[in-house]
């Protein structure tokens, strides 16, 4: 038995944040329906990098000029759900919204502020139907407060939020992570927010709405640098790989160019620089502690260069794990998905796709002792279960589903 399991989860959320919260959950064994708009679906299904048949990991599928393409977007956030398509601007689409939702333990929203509202959806016209309904708003800068009507992206929410002015070489300009992280972080805020509600309803019998901003999600990360703003009065400068407050703990260059992080406390500091034959370093008591290192910065970060660029990076990651100094080499995407340990740990799962066969992805990285995995299994296609979920959940017929065809409702 997976941990979720008995949860139904109503998904009326799309693109990023709030599906991945919704992957994950599902595939901690939450029945996850996801609301799709008719004839388009979330718009994610449009978004590239696009996935086709007889491509790169495609095995077993269709090749051709009929060969189906898909987005890898969407797979990658919307695994393990059921798809259904209903429109929500119709009076007809709407009630079967809410009639699901009576019937749910959680809907999940990442709409504007007040659209729900328009179509008699909102969180207080569910709960008065279902009072034990968890229902998670994820807004870009929450309902309240004079940002609550603004747009935003995930890179709007990194700049806004400081992320970006701390990332970025010393002396230069800001960086984007490699990654969405606004939401990436996003979608664990929000399923934290799922789980805790529902925690919630065991003691209090009675549901609730959880208000998340996206914009709050990346204030709440600064963590150790509003801790250096609280205790110094201090505005972390960008210093590229380098940490602030410790030295060694930056990336490094290797004989064969290639780099190599490494992040050490006092007690590695003699293993280290013994490793790198900088044996004066290991004795000197003016470099023993943390606090020395700091006030010599750049002479320490110069001569640890200078040590490191006479190694290969292999050769030194294996003499740094030999005596216990953490380090690990910067690895590309390929180079991770190749990696003995990532196989190891059975990082990477795949499924059989109809459209495009073999399709990979990334599993949810959790293990239970006494409870079952995680399971990933394929992403939906758009619409492929309204039937299925109408007939199951609120008994509908063949007649009454044709007619909700035929009004465009679904």
């Amino acid at each position: 038995m997976r941990p979720l399991e008995g949860i139904v989860i109503l998904d009326l959320s799309r693109v990023l944040a709030c599906p991945f919260a919704s992957m994950v959950l599902a595939e901690l064994g939450a029945e996850v329906i996801k609301v799709e708009q008719p004839d388009t679906g979330d718009e994610t299904r449009g978004f590239e990098p696009f996935f086709q048949a007889g491509g790169t990991g495609a095995a077993d599928a269709q090749e051709g000029p009929d060969a189906a393409r898909v987005s890898a977007y969407y797979m990658a956030f919307n695994r393990s759900k059921r798809s259904i398509t209903v429109n929500l601007r119709s009076p007809q689409g709407q009630e079967l919204v809410r009639r699901l939702a009576a019937g749910a333990d959680v809907v999940l929203e990442n709409f504007p502020v007040g659209t729900l509202g328009k179509y008699g959806l909102d969180q207080a016209a569910l709960r008065a139907t279902n009072p034990r309904l968890v229902h998670v708003s994820c807004t870009g800068f929450g309902e309240t407060g004079p940002y609550r009507k603004r747009k935003g992206y995930d890179t709007v929410f990194q700049a806004m939020a400081g992320l970006m002015s701390l990332t970025g070489e010393r002396g230069g300009g800001p960086v984007k992570p490699g990654l969405p992280v606004a939401d990436l972080t996003s979608g664990l805020w929000v399923a934290i927010a799922v789980l805790s509600a529902l925690a919630g309803r065991e003691k209090t019998g009675a549901g609730s709405h959880v208000d998340f901003s996206m914009f709050d999600g990346q204030v709440g990360l600064l963590s150790l640098a509003a801790a250096r703003w609280f205790a110094l009065g201090e505005v972390p400068a960008r210093l590229g790989t380098e940490h602030p407050g410790r030295i060694p703990s930056a990336a490094f260059v290797c004989r064969d160019g290639r780099w190599v992080q490494i992040t050490g406390s006092d007690q590695h500091w003699a293993p280290l620089c013994n490793l790198l034959g900088l044996e004066a370093w290991a004795q000197d008591p003016g470099l023993v502690r943390n606090a020395d290192r700091l006030a010599r910065r750049e002479e320490v970060m110069a001569g640890l260069q200078q040590a490191i660029g006479r190694l290969d990076r292999d050769e030194l990651c294996r003499r740094c794990d030999a005596v216990g100094v953490p380090a690990g080499p910067i690895l590309q995407v390929d180079e991770v998905m190749a990696d003995p340990h990532v196989a190891a740990r059975g990082m990477v799962v795949d499924f059989q796709h109809p459209q495009v066969g073999r399709f990979r992805g990334m599993r949810v990285p959790l293990r239970f002792d006494g409870l079952d995995d995680p399971v990933a299994s394929r992403p939906p296609l758009l619409g492929e279960h309204t039937d299925e979920v109408l007939r199951e959940k609120l008994g509908l017929d063949d007649q009454v589903l044709a007619e909700l065809r035929s009004a465009r409702a679904i």
